[in-house]
């Protein structure tokens, strides 16, 4: 059977609080917690026409099952991470020069009138691929043989905001799905207890987070992201004072009855079928979802791992720790974003302690999901928003120097899920201002996560506006050499 959404339509305008909109903000406090994989799980949830609205089937065969995304937001610079410039350390100083300059997109804060700024990091080949890593990374450095660096990805707006939309939902204005939301649509989740995509949010300073990296834009709000805190896990999932599973259970089963009752009466309503539902979910949350975040089941080893052991590294290696468990209980989807990259002063103390708090979990992420069997499985993605300059921003010397923002290049990685590591993808020129050989667009980048997932990103689509709207926008090329 193939997978076709094509009946889910909302292009018709709903009153400005109908049933649907009250089962997916309010029902138990729980929003949409992952309710689609459970109710399409129990054949409890329908389109207008009756059809599942959620089959779980991938359109090929898929070379991973969940997807974690590392988001680095404010923008790790490229030529100071995974793209060396020895050009600039001999430039330093001097004006971008004009055959570099003519090849730069006409965008504003391009830094073409600035000086260009030796790298204040030392790189180092690491592994059997001999691939160049900045030493902030010292511990992701030892694990390039299982990474894939793509160093062309590229586009043209040069603005936090927007430009952490385009990396997350494929457009800037902040109006469509998160490619979480598309991926938990298209096949549910297989957890019958978690959300199917969840985002937690780390170290808040620099650009503010934007609510449509986990949002549903125009799909149905049981797909958006449920945001959770690191540290207390999903809301309202702690049992209510004087409540014991046994009569919280007896409630339910009480309330199911008298639901049950009244569907009897009006016949098939699928809003109706999704709130009984939505009470089994909230129970499953109360009784699984504490569990999940509390990592006193993790041994001492474990916990140092991912630098739960150093207040620098305890936040983040929390999360990268939780990120593993969730996808071990089924969570298709886990979006991890880590603020303060944004370094337009002082870039060599700002990126040294971004990397400090985040290098030690992300390499522990990849070894534990490794060593437990998982890494095949899961397809592990770090990057940011876009790139910075190779030239140094204002007049500031020494030290105190940073770079601006620049979209016309920039690097991230994949890992595990079927990629094929120990490879770069991509070349810029010997600046690092835009890519020279395989340029890859955002597009393209969520089209070959979604093939990741065996998700055909033309056949996966929703009916919004009249109009067959797909994950990729305008579409995108998979990026196949990321397979090998």
């Amino acid at each position: 059977m193939s997978f076709n959404p094509i009946h889910m339509n909302s292009g018709f305008s709903s009153p400005p609080l109908s049933r649907r909109d009250m089962l997916g903000q309010s029902v138990l406090g729980f929003g949409a917690l992952g309710l689609a994989s459970l109710l399409a799980d129990e054949g409890l949830l329908h389109a207008a026409d009756g059809t599942p609205a959620v089959t779980g089937q991938s359109h090929f065969p898929a070379t991973a099952k969940s997807v974690i995304f590392l988001f680095m937001s404010g923008a790790p610079s490229q030529v100071d991470t995974f793209d060396p410039k020895p050009l600039l350390t001999k430039l330093e100083g001097e004006p971008v020069p004009d055959s570099i300059a003519a090849r730069v997109p006409n965008i504003p804060r391009a830094g073409l009138g600035s000086k260009l700024m030796a790298s204040p990091f030392k790189f180092k080949k690491y592994g059997q691929s001999g691939i160049p890593v900045s030493n902030m990374f010292p511990e992701t450095a030892k694990l390039i043989d299982e990474i894939c660096v793509m160093r062309s990805v590229n586009h043209r707006v040069p603005v936090h905001g927007p430009g952490e939309c385009i990396a997350l939902t494929g457009s800037a204005i902040g109006d469509r799905p998160s490619l979480g939301s598309w991926m938990t649509y298209g096949l549910g989740s297989e957890s019958r207890d978690l959300p199917g995509f969840i985002s937690m949010l780390s170290n808040s300073s620099g650009p503010a987070p934007q609510t449509p990296g986990w949002g549903n834009g125009f799909l149905p709000s049981r797909y958006q992201g449920t945001l959770v805190d690191g540290k207390r896990g999903i809301p309202y999932t702690k049992m209510p004072a004087g409540y014991s599973q046994g009569n919280r259970r007896e409630q339910l089963d009480f309330i199911k009855w008298m639901n049950q009752e009244h569907l009897a009466q009006l016949g098939q309503d699928s809003e109706l079928e999704a709130r009984i539902a939505s009470y089994e979910l909230g129970f499953r949350l109360q009784t699984s979802a504490p569990e999940v975040f509390d990592l006193e089941s993790e041994s001492v080893e474990t916990a140092k791992l991912y630098g739960l052991d150093e207040k620098p590294t305890a936040e983040f290696g929390r999360h990268c720790l939780i990120a593993r468990r969730l996808v071990e209980r089924g969570v298709r989807v886990v979006q991890l974003r880590n603020g303060g990259w944004d370094a337009h002063g002082a870039i060599k103390a700002n990126h040294t302690r971004r990397a400090k708090a985040t290098d030690r979990p992300v390499a522990a992420l990849l070894q534990d999901l490794k060593q437990r069997g998982l890494l095949d499985e899961t397809l592990v993605i770090w990057g940011g928003e876009f790139g910075r300059t190779p030239t140094t921003e204002g007049s500031a010397k020494g030290d105190r120097r940073g770079r601006d923002h620049l979209p016309t290049t920039y690097c991230m990685w994949m890992a595990g899920g079927g990629v094929k590591g120990g490879q770069i993808i991509g070349q810029t020129d010997d600046l690092g201002y835009t890519p020279v050989e395989r340029p890859v667009s955002p597009a393209d980048l969520h089209a070959t996560l979604l093939h990741a997932l065996g998700l055909d990103q033309h056949k996966l689509f929703f009916m919004h506006n009249n109009r067959k709207e797909i994950a990729t926008v305008l579409g995108g090329e998979v990026i196949g050499e990321v397979f090998g």
